[in-house]
């Protein structure tokens, strides 16, 4: 009897789903959409007030260009770590240069997270739209994304403090992880290659004192969104490096890139068509960079001090006279990049998209430089990488042959005080020649090249003197010719 009621009971639930499925595809044939798109959102409205949880999307891709969202790397990234303890179905990238691995959780995996009490979950999810045939093989569209689910009752707590504090260490996170990377621009353009400079501050030819300075003033740089929000500024800092071919201001970039984590960005301002250009380059590169225009007194002719009237109306006529260039060779040739434009890229409107910014110019001549291009605000910090002195040597001497004291060093301290030698120079000195090199021949072929520097330098001062005494002897010469009576 049991089993009978059993079965009758089955029977009936399967007729009353038979029923409904009949009325439900009758209601979508012949009642009006009108009608049937009303039902649904009032369906939508009571599942809404007795349903109590509220649910978030993330797509992998937002916006009109079909980006990656900032938001959904950040989440997928900060997710890593707890779904790799509760996903059962896991995905793997490699980062860092084939050195890291990184788990994130496969599609349609769920797990859940706890902030300041209020427990939530993370779904991935998937939706395939449909396939398109090319040749011999189809394509699916496939659009990935996470969504957030928790109770409604926090829903100030999560929409606020928790997915700023998701955004912000996943960010973080991606930052440690990521392989850094080092751009240059074809045009309107950037292309990468992974950045593997070894540089770092502890191996830099300079004053202990100096470089930690600049270290501190990076660091500070680093950590301080907040007061960059507080004071109205947008967060970004430049850096003017100054002095001799030689004396280590790449080196010095490719440290900064080290400490700080950041990409690189060598910006080629000959390579930049016009204004339009140069400002659609800086809305392209990321957070967490370093925009680096090397020699930029020799990169357009824009960087002097303003021409006067005279001279210009001078070259006008110079150039009337020489025969004349298509316009398309001319094009061609010419960057059409103003100063206007360079210092609007610097600190204008557009100079705060992206954010955590450094802007270097190197140079070996900054008396060419217009002041309004290094002025403060702009450059804000002035760097200068002069000729080495004994403190960058005894660095250079650690890093090429493992000393920290030798009984030259003192002829070389006095050496280095009289003649001027690039850390360039110095270091191709102390580069072994054999290995394991001779720490001692290596030091005696860098006191022999600064006695070498030193006499070439005073036998130069000497001639130098002896012009200015040869210039000077026919005004004399005229001088007491015209008071003869």
């Amino acid at each position: 009897m049991i089993h009978l009621k059993q079965g009758d009971m089955l029977a009936q639930v399967g007729s009353v789903v038979a029923c409904l499925m009949f009325v439900w595809a009758m209601f979508k044939q012949y009642f009006p959409y009108e009608l049937r798109d009303r039902l649904e959102k009032y369906n939508k409205r009571v599942f809404t007030f007795v349903y109590p949880y509220i649910q978030i999307k993330f797509h992998e891709f937002t916006g009109e260009r079909l980006m990656r969202s900032e938001a959904y790397s950040a989440i997928e990234t900060y997710l890593s770590s707890s779904s790799s303890m509760q996903a059962k179905r896991l995905k793997a990238e490699v980062v860092k240069n084939n050195q890291a691995l990184v788990l994130s959780m496969d599609d349609h995996e769920e797990v859940a997270d706890e902030f300041k009490g209020v427990k939530l979950w993370w779904v991935s999810g998937k939706n395939a739209f449909k396939s398109q045939t090319l040749s011999f093989y189809q394509v699916t569209d496939e659009k990935r994304y996470y969504k957030l689910k928790f109770h409604k009752r926090h829903r100030d707590l999560i929409i606020g403090p928790y997915l700023n504090h998701v955004l912000k260490e996943g960010r973080a996170l991606k930052a440690k992880n990521r392989q850094r990377k080092l751009y240059t621009n074809n045009g309107s353009y950037w292309s990468h290659v992974v950045f593997e400079h070894p540089a770092t501050f502890k191996t830099l030819a300079m004053e202990p004192e100096k470089k930690k300075e600049i270290m501190d003033d990076l660091i500070t740089f680093s950590q301080s969104e907040e007061f960059y929000q507080r004071i109205g500024r947008a967060w970004k800092r430049g850096y003017l490096l100054y002095g001799p071919p030689g004396t280590g201001k790449s080196t010095m970039i490719a440290a900064m890139a080290n400490l700080l984590n950041y990409d690189i960005y060598d910006l080629e301002l000959t390579a930049v068509k016009d204004n339009t250009e140069l400002r659609k380059l800086l809305i392209e590169t990321s957070r967490k960079s370093i925009v680096v225009i090397e020699d930029i007194d020799c990169s357009l002719d824009l960087t002097g001090q303003r021409r006067k009237k005279k001279e210009e109306e001078k070259e006008g006529d110079e150039k009337e006279q020489k025969p004349k260039l298509p316009k398309e060779e001319r094009d061609s040739k010419n960057s059409q990049v103003t100063l206007s434009g360079l210092l609007n890229f610097i600190d204008g409107l557009w100079s705060v998209c992206g954010g955590e910014r450094l802007i270097v110019f190197t140079t070996n001549f900054v008396e060419k430089l217009d002041p309004a291009l290094i002025r403060k605000g702009r450059m804000d910090k002035h760097i200068e990488l002069s000729y080495c002195s004994f403190e960058a040597f005894k660095v250079l001497a650690n890093n090429y042959l493992q000393l920290e004291s030798h009984q030259l060093f003192a002829k070389i301290s006095d050496l280095l005080g009289e003649a001027k030698m690039t850390p360039a120079d110095v270091a191709e000195h102390l580069m072994p020649k054999i290995v394991p090199g001779n720490a001692q021949v290596c030091l005696e072929s860098l006191i022999g090249a600064l006695e070498t520097t030193k006499e070439k330098a005073k036998l130069k001062a000497e001639k130098k003197k002896h012009e200015r005494r040869k210039h000077r002897q026919p005004k004399r010469k005229q001088k007491r010719q015209t008071t003869r009576p």
